[in-house]
């Protein structure tokens, strides 16, 4: 146990008391006293208390050890070797430039890329003709403030303009689905662990001296048990987990098949009138929302249960505010810390036994299934799905249904979704719908009245640059424009609302990608000249039924969120 800051502040408060009615020989002795009472740490904290150094207060209690007779004689006030940065006053300037930040720093120096150890800054010090030793360094350092410091996480990447919102629109679904008695649960992949004598972060405790052996290197043994793939589910409402450690491959048939096994062993039982499960996962893995198996295997879930399967992604870049991270796996891994998982057993019952005492309690299994990977779905096969994507960022947001209808609430509304059996592709003039667009369709006329004689200049100078000539049809001749410029103004604006893909929108115009991105070439300029900034949607389509299938909930009176 280490000598407490009171006791240095007591000696601190002694010497300063002290120390002025005594010669250099006289404190020198006191302090080597008070370090062999302190005992083991007693030299550090005396050295400290009295700001001199360690080797000054080990000079005195080996005087007082040695018995040694007094000297007869008094070194004069100032006597004595002179501090070194006394003695040399550039000597701290140039240490705080070798120190100072990388981007501040002087790129030529040789420390700026290896580690600057006290001892590799005396010798660039030493370099610069300032003699110092690494200890004195250490106590420069010290009075200017620094001390060791590892590096603190707390930058975060670009953070989606949808993050909060989207964090919000999550919580209003697990409340809905909490106060409703429906499940709620998070879910997600551990860490892939290695199976066998390997070497587990954390410590122990063991007989001292002997450690728990584990191989030196980390290469998975091809003949051994292999990995271990724990998919966790964490129920929010009850505070349980169930975790299926699996030991072929983490796909999204393993994700969907930890669920089910989830479902039919503990869900049915403590939700038995449950028609709804709100899944909340990362936007990426085996579960993440762009995987289609994903999808593809939940409506097989939904299909076999009976249930409304609604999932809600964390925005990209924020999964470790996914609460199976801190309230389940966090809790495992501190269960197993150093501890070598020698076999998948070893690691089922170290899940299995983990608590905590805010009455967490696990479920382990293990899952030996084979779960190929590669699996492809098709653009038809998505399509085929009984899948209502939400209005709010239909990306991250969808329902599974049971069948092919969208299923309504108890109060005979869906407020989330929009229904699945709407047309298969939006009319022309339905484009234009302030849902879409974000704007009244007057104001939608007044910018096309506004870019329209831009546009029609910038198109004949186009038309002269292909022809080479001057004009010799009267205007209006020949083949028409596949786009006219109230298309090409609105094409612009759905495609600045970040609606979907330029593809998509080429579907809905009836036209050719490269046509519809000419379009856009044309007007999204005329539109930053004046400062007119079209504000993004969060509504996401992936095909021109999904856009048809948002226009019809939104005409139909039902009191949804707006997609703006």
């Amino acid at each position: 146990m280490g000598i407490s800051q009171e006791v240095r502040d007591q000696l601190a408060v002694r010497f300063a008391v002290l120390f002025p009615h005594l010669d250099e020989r006289q404190r020198r002795l006191l302090m080597g006293a008070e370090a062999r009472f302190l005992g083991h740490g007693g030299i550090r904290a005396v050295a400290r208390a009295a700001e001199v150094s360690e080797t000054t207060v080990r000079n005195g209690v080996d005087e007082l050890e040695a018995g040694a007779e007094p000297l007869g004689r008094v070194r004069r006030p100032g006597g004595g070797r002179k501090r070194a940065a006394a003695v040399d006053p550039g000597l701290r300037p140039a240490l705080l430039a070798l120190v100072e930040p990388d981007m501040r720093g002087d790129p030529m120096s040789p420390l700026r890329w290896t580690a600057k150890s006290t001892r590799k800054l005396a010798d660039e010090l030493t370099r610069q003709s300032h003699r110092v030793s690494a200890d004195t360094v250490g106590d420069l350092l010290r009075e200017e403030g620094f001390s060791l410091q590892a590096n603190a996480k707390t930058i975060e990447g670009t953070q989606h303009p949808d993050r909060d919102a989207q964090f919000r629109y999550i919580n209003e679904q697990a409340r809905d689905h909490r106060d409703a008695g429906e499940p709620v649960i998070s879910v997600d992949t551990k860490k892939k662990e290695l199976v066998g004598q390997y070497k587990n972060g954390g410590r122990e405790w063991m007989p001292k001296g002997e450690p728990a052996k584990v191989k030196t290197h980390d290469f998975l043994d091809r003949q051994g048990p292999g990995k271990a793939i724990p998919y966790g589910i964490y129920d929010v409402a009850a505070n349980t987990g169930w975790v299926s450690v699996g030991t072929d491959h983490d796909t999204a048939a393993f994700a969907v098949a930890s669920i089910r096994r989830w479902w039919q062993a503990v869900g049915r039982r403590d939700y038995p009138q449950a028609n709804r499960l709100l899944i909340t996962a990362d936007a990426g893995g085996s579960n993440g929302y762009r995987t289609r198996a994903w999808k593809s295997e939940l409506a097989a879930l939904a299909a076999g249960t009976g249930l409304d399967i609604t999932v809600c992604h964390l925005p990209p870049g924020t999964s470790k505010w996914n609460k199976v991270e801190h309230r389940l796996f966090s809790h495992i891994s501190m269960n197993w810390r150093g501890r070598p998982l020698t076999s998948h057993e070893v690691m089922v019952q170290s899940i299995a036994a983990t608590t905590t005492r805010t009455g967490l309690k696990v479920h382990a299994e293990l899952d030996t299934g084979t779960y190929d990977t590669g699996v492809k779905v098709t653009d038809a096969e998505i399509d085929a799905l009984p899948m209502t994507r939400h209005r709010f960022h239909g990306d991250w947001n969808y329902t599974l249904h049971p069948d092919r209808h969208g299923t309504a609430n108890a109060q005979g509304t869906a407020p989330t979704t929009w229904s699945a059996a709407a047309p298969r592709r939006p009319e022309a003039a339905a484009l234009r719908s302030p849902e879409l667009t974000g704007m009244p369709e007057a104001e939608l006329d007044h910018l096309v009245d506004e870019l329209a004689p831009e546009l029609a200049e910038l198109r004949e100078r186009q038309r002269l640059r292909q022809r080479g000539s001057e004009r010799r049809r009267a205007p209006g001749a020949g083949a028409k424009d596949k786009l006219t410029t109230a298309d090409r103004v609105l094409a612009t604006v759905l495609y600045l609302r970040k609606l979907g893909t330029r593809d998509l929108l080429a579907q809905l115009f009836g036209v050719t990608g490269s046509t519809l991105t000419r379009a856009i070439h044309q007007v999204q300029p005329l539109l930053a000249e004046r400062g007119r900034t079209i504000p993004p949607s969060t509504a996401r389509f992936r095909t021109p039924a999904d856009v048809a299938a948002f226009l019809a909930t939104a005409n139909d009176g039902t009191k949804i969120k707006p997609a703006c």
